[in-house]
């Protein structure tokens, strides 16, 4: 009586999980101990994956706890890794566990690249595995019945989850055994059999019968309702519909035998007899029905026994009026069981392999967080930068500091020969020239990489196209143009970008076009230099006034402003704050990141007082620059001025705005090398996420190739071909006498044309058949017995119809249907030799002679020679 359901597990294919995770991780997280650890805790999962999935488990504890532990790892790494077909692309491919298969191979399966796909698989074999293990359980002691209640539960928690959320793992429609309405009925089974489980205890612990009754009474209630959930579909195994049909008998038969007891004991004697009366038709509906699949054998006989002894007893003692069974108060329902819901992590030995990955949401937050500091950062640097060459600017303009340091007239003033000397220790004109050069091979480097990358996209995406025109609604997966829009995006977004850093490299080079004769001469040596330079008159009689010494004050205090600047966007590159422990901090106090927020409240408290101090100095270079040209004003006045002077004052002008050029181009132009091999680095990641999820679509388009190819191998290309007209009548035109025995359906000879069917070899008679074909009507004779010893040759032609399977002819074996062949039979039809019995004169139509020898009237073909078949 004690057959429990257990459920199949389902079979997954192979994958490698360790590679695509490595290349995430390493396009994510910079290079260190921290990427190789999680590269090994990569590999480590992928290790237990197949331990897990990638071999037949044994019905154990130890082999379900393995999978609890690689569905909790699953679990802690779904909020760190982008599972998707655009970025961590894995397809996991699973079959369904009830699909047996079809004759040309194969079965139901689907494959997604979708890691709640393969949680749902996961957690489906947990509950499958639980549910073996409690049937395997020994449930005649305590330890036994225990573990299998506790089994039970946990399975019908994890069919629960699984409905509950597999629509939503998905996106699309699964497979018949994870669908909603088949785990949901799976679930009420588990709960059931569980129940059963309580019931069978109690009993055991001879617990009151009242309480037995409601126990057994929920128990028919549960395999009652999972009987009705599932009788109309086609979605479980059919032996487990005539199984949970006869344990509902059951358990009501044994709730309505609990409760005869209680009858008996409160003296309702009729109670009982209609209760066990009812139980008795219960157990007699499971013995005729469903005997196969469960025996009852001992419950028939303990009802039955209770009955005639109650029965007895109301017939010579009690006389109580048996009620009618609707007059019956119903029995209550006590229910012991619940479904363990699933509360990760399942498993009590459970090690998160990654537990110093912070999750994805956390990562995009910190990426969101530092572009806002970089974008912060950057503005800052900008703001000081262009005060910077503003103030250059206007010295230049003024022929500061120059003006004041030209006292001889005929030599080069101090400054220009500091700045000089700084332009050649750069490297001078070659320097830049070399700079320029090199940006259009790294220009081009970038844009090739782009392209390649959009090609491989352009290409999977065209092959796409072409299949899906070609199967049409067959070809059923995620259009390549709909998948690769974001990459697509993406690609567009570098495009624009290297379009931008190509008219930086234009405006560059014009302004060095108009520079650079100026910068060369700042290279050359200083009495080349001095030679350029126009002479004038000295202004000794200006060095040493008030308005001299005003402006070397200023000066003075406008390049220690500018030393300020270089030292305040060190320290604003210098400043780094790990905001993961904030957000972490976030994500477990509200279960959700307000990025912004956040972020904006730590930049305002680490880069406040930075932005105070840029503040201030540019305040202060504009008081500077005020005062300079004011002051500058008196000078002019005082300065003796002449063609000479003029001229001479124009160049140094010119010199010193050239090395402010010079100063600003390499450091753009370096700044656009780093530019560009940065990028190179970028393009070469988004090149690799091309190429991984093309390989991964084309892995797909392969499987999915290979199942419509199977499928259409499947479907019948012709209508049925119907049976030529010589078989389907008799040798008269009439139809042929209806047999008992069954016609098996005729086998298709491939690659052979219809021909007549060869001769069958006569029947053998028996001494029986002969004695019987005796007493025949006269005038007919029976045929003759083959010669003995005789050999057998070969039949020259095979039948394109077959004559049903030829029978040993070992000895013992009855052979060929021995009996009369009746007047108008036609030989041809195979269906004489399916009949498994002996031949009897009963089964001889009456008024017909056995098969004569001679020719018989009405045969198709002349008669022929027997060739008897070996």
């Amino acid at each position: 009586m004690t057959n429990f359901i257990s459920v199949q597990l389902k079979k997954a294919a192979e994958v490698d999980l360790a590679k695509p995770l490595c290349k995430f991780i390493q396009q994510s997280y910079p290079g260190g101990d921290a990427q190789a650890e999680h590269c090994r805790a990569a590999e480590e999962l992928s290790k237990l994956r197949k331990s897990a999935l990638g071999r037949p488990l044994d019905k154990h504890e130890s082999a379900l706890e393995t999978l609890l532990r690689y569905y909790d790892q699953l679990c802690s790494i779904e909020p760190k890794f982008p599972f998707s077909e655009n970025q961590v692309c894995v397809t996991f491919t699973w079959k369904d566990a009830f699909d047996k298969g079809s004759l040309f191979g194969g079965s139901a399966k689907l494959a997604l690249a979708s890691l709640g796909y393969e949680k749902t698989c996961v957690l489906f074999n947990c509950g499958a595995l639980a549910s073996q293990i409690a049937a395997e359980q020994n449930l005649d002691n305590d330890e036994g019945l225990k573990a299998a209640a506790k089994h039970y539960q946990f399975a019908s928690g994890a069919f629960q989850h699984i409905k509950d959320t597999v629509l939503s793992a998905l996106n699309r429609e699964p497979t018949v055994d994870i669908s909603p309405d088949t785990v949901g009925t799976l679930s009420l089974i588990m709960l059931a059999q569980a129940q059963e489980v309580f019931f069978l205890k109690a009993t055991r612990d001879k617990m009151k019968d009242g309480i037995i009754a409601k126990l057994a009474n929920q128990a028919a209630d549960y395999y009652g309702d999972a009987y009705k959930q599932c009788q109309y579909k086609d979605t479980l195994p059919k032996e487990v519909f005539p199984v949970l049909a006869a344990k509902h008998c059951i358990m009501q038969a044994n709730a309505e035998y609990h409760q005869s007891i209680l009858a008996k004991q409160q003296k309702k004697f009729g109670e009982e007899i209609g209760r066990l009366q009812h139980a008795a038709d219960l157990v007699k509906t499971v013995a005729s029905r469903y005997d196969e699949y469960i025996n009852v054998k001992d419950l028939v006989d303990k009802i039955n026994r209770a009955l005639t002894a109650a029965k007895k007893d109301n017939d010579f003692i009690y006389h109580d009026r048996v009620p009618d069974l609707k007059d019956l108060e119903s029995i209550g329902k006590a229910s012991l069981v619940k479904s363990t819901p699933v509360v990760v992590p399942l498993s009590q030995k459970f090690t998160d392999l990654f537990e110093k990955m912070v999750p994805l949401q956390v990562q995009q937050s910190v990426s969101v967080y530092n572009q806002r500091k970089a974008d912060l950062v950057n503005r800052l640097i900008a703001q000081m930068r262009e005060a910077t060459n503003l103030a250059n600017g206007v010295l230049a303009s003024l022929n500061l500091p120059a003006a004041i340091e030209d006292v001889s007239g005929d030599t080069v003033p101090q400054s220009i020969l500091t700045k000089s000397k700084s332009v050649i220790e750069q490297g001078g004109i070659q320097t830049v020239d070399q700079l320029i050069k090199d940006l259009p091979e790294l220009l081009q480097r970038n844009k090739e990489i782009l392209d390649e990358s959009l090609r491989l996209l352009d290409e999977e995406e065209a092959t796409d196209n072409d299949l899906r025109t070609k199967f049409k609604e067959r070809w059923q997966r995620t259009p390549s143009n709909d998948l690769y829009k974001p990459l697509r995006t993406e690609g567009e977004n570098y495009r624009g970008i290297l379009d931008r850093a190509v008219q930086a490299d234009g405006q560059v080079r014009e302004r060095y076009q108009t520079h650079r004769d100026t910068i060369a001469l700042l290279c050359k040596p200083e009495s080349e230099l001095n030679a350029a330079i126009p002479s004038a008159n000295p202004a000794k009689t200006l060095q040493g006034s008030e308005v001299v010494n005003v402006l070397r004050t200023l000066l003075a205090s406008l390049d220690e402003v500018k030393k300020e600047r270089e030292q305040l966007e060190n320290d604003l590159k210098a400043v780094n704050f790990d905001m993961t422990s904030k957000f972490l901090t976030a994500l477990a106090q509200d279960g959700a990141i307000n990025e912004e927020a956040i972020s904006v409240t730590e930049l305002d408290r680490i880069y406040g007082s930075y932005t105070q101090k840029v503040q201030e100095s540019l305040k202060k270079q504009e008081e500077l620059l005020k005062n300079i040209q004011n002051a500058h004003q008196d000078f002019s006045k005082m300065k003796q001025s002449n063609n000479e002077s003029n001229l001479r004052e124009e160049v140094l002008k010119n010199l010193a705005v050239a090395n402010d050029n010079f100063v600003e181009l390499v450091a753009n132009l370096k700044e656009g090398t780093k530019f560009y091999n940065e990028l190179t680095e970028i393009l070469l990641k988004f090149q690799n996420k091309c190429s991984d999820i093309v390989f991964a679509r084309k892995t797909e388009r392969d499987e999915l190739l290979k199942d419509l190819q199977q499928s259409i191998a499947r479907e019948p290309s012709a209508p049925s071909i119907p049976l030529p007209t010589y078989q389907a009548t008799s040798a008269g035109g009439s139809k042929p006498a209806a047999s008992s025995a069954p016609t098996p359906a005729p086998r298709t000879m491939v690659g052979t044309k219809p021909q007549p069917p060869a001769r069958p070899p006569p029947p053998v008679i028996s001494a029986a058949s002969s004695s019987s074909s005796a007493s025949a009507p006269s005038g007919t004779a029976p045929a003759p017995a083959p010669a003995p010893g005789a050999t057998a040759p070969a039949a020259s032609t095979a039948p394109s119809q077959a004559q049903g399977p030829p029978y040993p002819t070992y000895p013992g074996y009855p052979g060929y249907c021995q009996m009369p062949m009746p007047m108008g039979y036609n030989p041809y039809m195979y269906g004489q030799y399916n009949l498994p019995y002996a031949p009897s004169p009963v089964y001889q139509n009456p008024g017909q002679a056995p098969y004569p020898t001679p020719q018989q009237p009405g045969y198709l073909f002349p008669q022929q020679p027997y060739y008897p078949q070996q």
